[in-house]
């Protein structure tokens, strides 16, 4: 039965790694010589990336290291939690700003941060999906995130708006890494790059009415149309719209900074 409060039945955590209490591990001879967890997590990264989430097992992982499937469980408890410990390797892979020029602008590094978080979900299609299910917040996901809240800090934005605003930029990156790396595969899978993909797709629509004020209005059409590749067409609504996010933050704070002044 579970604990209650009050009569209630006591609410229980979703289960996760960074909140297990797991022995010490001790060596045994059965063990496989030169395994280790570190070994083991890169292992797992390296086959989301080239296999994906859905092939991913304990018995594939172990043929990929040579050791039987057992042997993975002197080090994790579940594949849940080497798929944590997995996610938590990608937050690892994102640059923190410096943070030792107390002049830099805080901008700047916010931009930085937006980028290398859409980098590291690029890199690692597997992610987002995982960022949906787990408790994100092994170490390196949480130096991430203090990260991003030292930079808040020295926007001088009212601390009550921190959350709204990194929301704003983050979970923007989260949407468009997210359907760009459903293209990118989308793309593997029909054995066509991407510029090819929106080509095709500008080629079948160019000429249907339906269509005629889409061809006229929109700049990613005409962009499509011309010498510039569709990596470099999305690089720059990407940029663009981490312009627009940071430039919506500083005039909320501004105003905020008015309307507190009166």
């Amino acid at each position: 039965m579970a604990a209650t409060t009050n009569g209630r039945a006591k609410p229980h955590l979703p289960h996760s790694v960074w909140l297990a209490d797991r022995p010490p591990l001790r060596r045994k001879a059965e063990q496989p010589a030169g395994l280790g967890l570190d070994k083991i997590v890169a292992s797992t990264v390296r086959l989301l990336d080239t296999e994906g989430l859905t092939k991913f097992s304990m018995r594939r992982l172990a043929a990929d290291l040579g050791v039987t499937a057992m042997s993975l469980y002197w080090y994790v408890d579940t594949k849940s939690d080497l798929l944590e410990l997995a996610v938590d390797a990608v937050a690892g892979e994102m640059a923190l700003p410096d943070e030792s020029d107390p002049a830099a602008d805080w901008r700047d590094q916010l931009r930085g941060l937006a980028t290398t978080y859409r980098d590291g979900l690029l890199r690692h299609p597997w992610t987002p999906r995982l960022l949906g299910e787990v408790i994100n917040i092994g170490p390196h996901a949480t130096a991430f995130s203090n990260a991003t809240l030292r930079v808040m800090a020295r926007s001088g934005l009212d601390p009550d708006h921190t959350s709204g605003a990194l929301a704003s930029v983050f979970n923007f990156v989260y949407g468009f890494s997210t359907i760009r790396s459903l293209h990118e595969a989308r793309c593997r899978a029909a054995g066509i790059s991407i510029d090819d993909y929106f080509t095709q797709v500008i080629a079948a629509i160019s000429d249907r009415p339906d269509f005629a004020e889409t061809m006229e209005l929109s700049t990613r059409a005409g962009y499509a149309m011309s010498d510039a590749s569709a990596l470099d067409m999305l690089n720059r609504d990407f940029d663009f719209a981490i312009d627009l996010q940071i430039a919506g933050i500083d005039a909320m704070r501004s105003r905020l900074a008015r309307e507190a002044a009166h």
